[in-house]
């Protein structure tokens, strides 16, 4: 993965609800055209992650990088760093530390600023961007038709478009699919409405052209364009799915948050939700970053897999490593908790419990995200970084 392309970069990624943690701290990379598996229990903060990258929260702490622009920025950390430094001014410090300590105030400052610059100004500058990109595509085409009635259709296209460019957003590059379908659709607006939203709200305004992007969507989804006059209540589950996939896939985004897409489905369904995101991947070259609590689904699905506890990333690695050598206690009780379709092997199997006071002691040595394999990264201090890397040797 080490020549890939980095889609998304998550550094330090905090959000904090007064005092609860939800994510802490929290790292990884996302490469172009990957399915990145991000799992973990119930209240692990997998779904807070995905809702703070597309920018549906306001992050406390860290950034968020995506295609090399900073999406997210939170400046918990700088205020944190300058309150720490003025409090240890008040007390008798030597004058080098007192240069010291007034640096890390400026430096901190100037950090929390670009934050904030780069938290505002992130959209608007990606708008001038596609713009004026947008604008010379047309200037092009129109100055190579001859067709008088052509030559008009594209400029008047022209000007959807480029509106539509300086209203766009480089959040609305990502895009996100919800856990429950029926929850997360308008039950007042038809499929062709609902569908076509993403459009209208970009500033397009031809009534054609949005119908017809609407009818290309429900074909690739696998639905027919006689439903786009229904509304959610009378589909079923899997095609409430279906209209969510391709609600997200209209603005043609190069990333996909799939938010538990499958959980709230019957189990005859999952596989045809799974098998149509697989289909999408390959004909748009969609980056997914795929959350769930179902390993065996998420091993199947992904390229690589994290895993959440407690708002901690604990373990990251390919997905056939972190099968082949789970390293952190909470992803082996995880593994542990996949049923096995055999009730010979099911009344035998051990179940691992985790519990975080028994199988760590991090009262002096701290922990932090560690590389224990190249690409294997696992939460741990001095002492069980040395145990994991000799159970490693020792396999």
């Amino acid at each position: 993965m080490d020549n890939k392309e980095v889609l998304l970069r998550v550094e330090h990624l905090c959000q904090y609800f007064g005092p609860t943690k939800a994510v802490d701290d929290v790292s990884f990379d996302i490469y172009k055209g990957e399915v990145f598996g991000l799992v973990g229990e119930s209240g692990c903060g997998k779904t807070t992650t995905g809702r703070s990258i597309i920018r549906i929260y306001d992050i406390t702490s860290g950034s968020v990088y995506f295609k090399g622009h900073r999406i997210c920025a939170g400046t918990l950390s700088y205020r944190e760093a300058i309150k720490a430094a003025r409090k240890e001014l008040r007390g008798n410090v030597t004058a080098e530390r007192r240069a010291e300590l007034e640096k890390i105030i400026a430096d901190n400052k100037v950090e929390m600023e670009k934050a904030n610059i780069d938290q505002k100004n992130a959209d608007k500058e990606y708008g001038k961007q596609r713009a004026e990109e947008v604008r010379k595509e047309y200037e092009e085409l129109i100055a190579n038709a001859t067709d008088p009635e052509e030559k008009e259709r594209l400029i008047k296209e022209s000007k959807d478009r480029i509106k539509a460019a300086k209203r766009s957003k480089i959040v609305t590059q990502i895009q996100m699919i919800f856990q429950d379908p029926i929850a997360s659709l308008n039950p007042r607006m038809t499929v062709k409405e609902i569908i076509g939203e993403g459009l209208v709200i970009q500033g397009y305004t031809d009534k054609d052209y949005i119908e017809q992007k609407v009818y290309e969507m429900l074909d690739v989804v696998g639905l027919v364009p006689e439903h786009a006059g229904r509304y959610p209540h009378e589909f079923s589950g899997g095609q409430r799915q279906r209209i969510g996939i391709a609600r997200s896939i209209i603005m043609n985004p190069e990333m996909i948050i799939a938010d538990e897409p499958i959980s709230a489905l019957d189990v005859s369904i999952r596989a045809q939700v799974i098998n149509l995101l697989n289909d999408l991947r390959d004909k748009m070259g969609l980056t997914i970053m795929f959350i769930a609590h179902d390993l065996s689904v998420v091993k199947y699905f992904s390229d690589r897999i994290g895993v959440m506890y407690y708002g901690k990333l604990v373990e990251l690695a390919d997905s056939d490593e972190l099968f082949r050598h789970p390293l952190h206690p909470y992803t082996n009780s995880l593994l542990s908790a996949i049923p096995i379709p055999d009730p010979a092997t099911e009344k035998t199997r051990v179940r691992i419990t985790y519990n975080p006071l028994e199988e760590h002691d991090y009262s002096v040595d701290q922990p932090t995200l560690r590389e224990i394999l190249p690409g294997h990264f696992v939460y741990c201090n001095d002492e069980e970084e040395k145990r994991y890397k000799e159970k490693v040797a020792n396999e």
